[in-house]
């Protein structure tokens, strides 16, 4: 007998979800003639189905390979495990992951093809475990994810910050200023790391590493004794100073969206200023990393996770999620892939060997 499958996106959107979305549907409905409901805008499309629950085939996802996004929506607020209602004036956060359940029931879903990071994996392992037939695919740009070598969309959002870091030098270099670039990933340093090396940063400071105002003035100072007027800082949204804190614009709250990390830039600036008294820029490149036409890479690799979480179901292996390891496509327990976030290694070869290229990462 035909199967009916769903699929959701959740968390903040990235390049690459379209793709997975048409993998997900050519491969259940060309291979096992299956059905594909698309759920909008994350778990919430579930608290209101009549809505935003719609059938999906081939024709319906024609074109949308290119296309960065997600044609179905996305949040990073919807989780029914902690749902905030107002009560009397007041706001309350509740569980309704049995609405949620009962829901899924209700649409005849046989499975349910999760898309997201570790908030929304947690949250389709938490279903799991309520019995809703459960396979997910790693998305995040911050490339935090245990259990896979690369989550898609990081690729995408690595060409962004390293064409960034490209254009900031020449107006550097120009301007004899010191640029300072902020870059996404939360509590991990990858993305600020990888396109460091590659844009030819002189600092690069992340999360994994607290710095020391003073060390990063000494090492742009001797640069310019050197007769380098110029430097380039990237800096991840997640770094902080020895003895300090992260910046944060918006605090987290219970039952609403995790805390918003943003303004490290603006800080470092500030302090290189007063130290050396050089001119200081900085640009933010935000969302512009989760924006534009997913690259070559993940657009392959989001393809191949789609197809992976349909044989899964094929399969009856629930629970699972689809990963890359090496060069093949395999699966892993969600629960493994979630226990902790996958962090650079302070002491790892990639800083090793950033810092013999002469890069200084806080230290």
């Amino acid at each position: 007998m035909g199967k009916r499958i769903g699929i959701l996106t959740g968390g903040g959107d990235c390049p690459g979800l379209n793709a997975v979305i048409r993998a997900v549907v050519k491969g259940a409905t060309i291979r096992y003639g299956w059905e594909v409901v698309g759920i909008e805008d994350g778990f919430d499309g579930l608290l209101s189905p009549a809505e935003k629950c719609r059938p999906l085939c081939p024709e319906t996802v024609r074109g949308i390979l290119p296309r960065g996004g997600t044609i179905l929506g996305s949040t990073n607020r919807g989780n029914p495990f902690s749902h905030p209602v107002e009560r009397n004036g007041r706001t309350e956060v509740v569980d309704i992951s049995d609405r949620v359940v009962e829901n899924i029931r209700l649409l005849g879903i046989d499975a349910l093809v999760v898309v997201g990071g570790d908030g929304s994996l947690n949250i389709g392992l938490q279903l799991a475990r309520k019995g809703v037939k459960i396979v997910a695919v790693p998305k995040t740009i911050d490339n935090d994810l245990m259990e896979t070598d690369v989550t898609f969309g990081y690729n995408t959002a690595l060409e962004t910050a390293t064409d960034a870091l490209d254009k900031l030098h020449s107006t550097a270099e120009s301007h004899h200023r010191v640029m300072i670039l902020e870059v996404m990933g939360r509590y991990a340093g990858w993305i600020a790391l990888e396109s460091g090396i590659s844009g030819g940063a002189d600092v690069i400071l992340i999360p994994e590493i607290p710095f020391r105002i003073p060390d990063i003035c000494r090492s742009i100072d001797e640069r310019r004794q050197r007769g380098s007027r110029f430097s380039i800082v990237v800096a991840a949204e997640g770094a902080y100073p020895k003895k300090g804190s992260r910046v944060v614009k918006v605090p987290g709250r219970e039952g609403g969206a995790v805390e918003r990390l943003g303004g490290i830039g603006d800080y470092v600036a500030r302090e290189i200023a007063s130290c050396l008294e050089m001119d200081t820029r900085v640009t933010v490149l935000g969302h512009l990393q989760r924006g534009g036409s997913p690259s070559t890479f993940d657009r392959c690799l989001g393809s191949m996770f789609g197809v992976k979480a349909v044989e899964l179901i094929a399969q009856g292996d629930f629970g699972q999620m689809a990963c890359l390891k090496g060069r093949e496509i395999r699966s892993v327990a969600i629960e493994k892939a979630v226990r902790r976030l996958k962090l650079v290694n302070p002491h790892g070869q990639m800083v090793r060997y950033a810092e013999q290229l002469g890069i200084m990462l806080g230290r």
